[in-house]
């Protein structure tokens, strides 16, 4: 009679159990995590340079970037340079009219480009990636040339029209890829149950895509605010706050050029957060 050799612990079956998963795990699974902490790192390093500086204690003197201690002078005189805050309110109202128009102008672009089939709708949809993949220099210096051409005096007007120019294009973009995945069923619906074209925009179509027209406006507006070469050719002698920055630079920069940045960009991540909340609970 041959001898039964056991070769080792089984399981029903007659099949080895399988090695431990965590035996299994090498070196290679902190790669990620590292490549995605190190570019975290990198995107959110000049913010927080921008914030410390914010807390210089330089006083009323400008300092580029020489560190002289702690103090709250420019959170505390934050509008004591006029010209400077003259810039910001510029931007500002530059940023929320521009954001106001594109948005709505984009958000029906988008609506006629998903909806309907009519001619130049392709040219149309051209004409809208052409206008992202164009260089700033080029469409800053092409509406230079029509405001002159047009005798069109520079300034917060022309600032506008040129910012709505390049962000119909971006909130355009942003609200068609909503809408792709919009089930029309449910404006049909809303239809047979005796709702009008209107009510129907306003009570179904709208809340699905207010996600999308949000993100949309939120774009325009970050773009509009801190856009330099297009404002550059068209503010005539208007100061924009990219623009007084710019121009700060060559004698140094005051305190509160960091702490108006920091309460601008505060301001959009409080506006992300809300976002984020307000979807949450809707789910």
């Amino acid at each position: 009679m041959s001898a039964i050799v056991f070769e080792g612990p089984t399981h029903a079956g007659g099949v080895a159990p399988a090695e431990p998963f965590h035996a299994k795990k090498r070196w290679t699974r902190f790669i990620l995590p590292t490549y995605a902490g190190l570019v975290m790192l990198y995107l959110v390093t000049p913010i927080l340079i921008m914030i410390l500086y914010g807390f210089n204690n330089s006083g009323p003197k400008r300092v580029s970037f020489r560190w002289l201690g702690w103090s709250l002078y420019g959170y505390i005189h934050l509008f004591a340079k006029p010209d400077l805050t003259q810039a910001l309110k510029n931007s500002l109202l530059v940023g929320v009219v521009s954001t106001i128009i594109a948005t709505i102008l984009g958000t029906l672009i988008a609506l006629a480009l998903v909806r309907y089939r009519y001619r130049g709708r392709s040219a149309t949809d051209f004409v809208l990636f052409l206008n992202i993949s164009a260089p700033e220099i080029v469409l800053g210096a092409s509406l230079l040339s029509l405001f002159i051409s047009f005798g069109v005096p520079r300034g917060i007007a022309t600032i506008i029209i040129a910012h709505v120019m390049f962000n119909i294009a971006y909130v355009a973009v942003t609200v068609r890829a909503r809408l792709a995945g919009f089930d029309r069923s449910l404006e049909e619906a809303a239809g047979d149950l005796g709702a009008s074209p209107m009510q129907t925009f306003v009570k179904v179509t709208l809340p699905i895509i207010w996600p999308g027209i949000l993100a949309g406006g939120l774009l325009a507006f970050a773009l509009s605010i801190d856009d330099f070469i297009i404002t550059n050719f068209n503010a005539g002698t208007t100061q924009t706050f990219p623009l007084w920055v710019y121009g700060a630079v060559k004698v140094g920069i005051p305190p509160q050029v960091f702490v108006m940045g920091t309460l601008i960009f505060m301001g959009g991540v409080v506006i992300a957060a809300i976002n984020v909340v307000a979807a949450r609970r809707k789910k």
